[in-house]
């Protein structure tokens, strides 16, 4: 169980921030924790996976977006609160070689996972750039834990209520130039605009994906994304442990929430097209009719095969005819 030693709420979230020092120390950036909900009584059946946005005098941080039930009740912890809490679960962001500027690229709430990875960056002398967006003010999330450990640093919004008006993918169409490898965490169209211009830009590019991810353990399998592997074939991945962290270029981002007929075990689960029937065999000719019996005594049918010899001759009239009478 964790305690919850800090709360504050940050225009539309939520920021708690649990008393879990075995958790603190394992963290890396681009890792979750997943957490019980719901009291004794009222308990859900899967548990909430939500990114690590910070570390520090063994606490864990995380921003919490009140959507659903589960996310609601998190939300409204209060100090001293106890929750069921487990990680750090999935892969981490891989860090880029020495001296690789990076650019980091933040949507809504997806932002706080950045800050992390942020500063592990800074202290590793990367140089580091970052974008953070939202549709509106209300909606944005770690701005001056970026702005803070970013330069240049950007805000968007898309009805221009902070900084600019419009889209994350102008400002990074601005500095991907100046970038070796790109990060970005925040809605799936976000994420697939994103990594098609790190793939336009000949960069590497990495992004953690916000599928719902319930058991965190792989076992549930509702975070699955299509994603190719390095023999050019397509997996199902599970975000909470092949992730959530994938290459942005390996994600088939027009396939997420679809079943493609090309996925790695398709035809075990149907959705392979049917194979076309086998040509029907040619018929089989009947036997040609048995020559005409002169005698005409041809009265038995024989069915299986070709009719039993005839039974040898009596002893006592050799070579002799068999005359058998069939009484009515």
């Amino acid at each position: 169980m964790a305690e919850v030693a800090s709360r504050r709420t940050m225009g539309a979230y939520v920021e708690l921030g649990f008393f879990a020092p075995d958790i603190a120390e394992a963290a890396e950036p681009g890792q979750f924790v997943a957490f019980a909900v719901g009291g004794p009584t009222s308990a859900n059946l899967l548990r909430r996976s939500i990114a690590i946005a910070g570390v520090g005098a063994g606490r864990v941080h995380v921003v919490v977006s009140a959507k659903g039930v589960g996310s609601t009740w998190l939300a409204g912890l209060e100090l001293g609160a106890e929750v069921d809490v487990v990680g750090p679960l999935g892969r981490p962001f891989p860090l880029p070689p020495p001296g690789t500027p990076a650019l980091l690229v933040g949507g809504g709430y997806g932002a706080a996972a950045l800050v992390g990875l942020a500063a592990r960056l800074r202290a590793g002398g990367h140089e580091v750039a970052a974008v953070t967006g939202a549709a509106s003010a209300d909606r944005l999330c770690s701005v001056p834990e970026l702005g803070a450990l970013a330069a240049p640093f950007v805000v968007t919004t898309d009805d221009g209520s902070a900084g600019r008006r419009g889209w994350v993918t102008q400002a990074v169409a601005e500095l991907i130039r100046g970038a070796g490898v790109v990060y970005a965490c925040g809605p799936m169209g976000m994420l697939r605009a994103v990594s098609d211009q790190a793939v336009a830009a000949g960069i590497p590019g990495y992004v953690a994906v916000e599928e719902s991810m319930a058991c965190g353990i792989g076992v549930c399998m509702t975070c699955v994304l299509p994603v190719v592997g390095a023999d050019g074939r397509t997996r199902f991945a599970r975000s909470c442990v092949e992730g959530p962290v994938f290459g942005g270029d390996r994600v088939r981002f027009a396939d997420v929430g679809t079943l493609p007929a090309d996925v790695v075990g398709a035809d075990a689960m149907g959705l392979m097209a049917a194979p076309a029937a086998p040509p029907a065999a040619a018929p089989v000719a009947p036997p040609p009719p048995a020559a005409a019996d002169p005698d005409h005594d041809d009265v038995t049918a024989y069915i299986g095969g070709a009719p039993p010899p005839p039974p040898p001759p009596p002893a006592d009239r050799p070579g002799g005819t068999q005359v058998i009478r069939l009484e009515p």
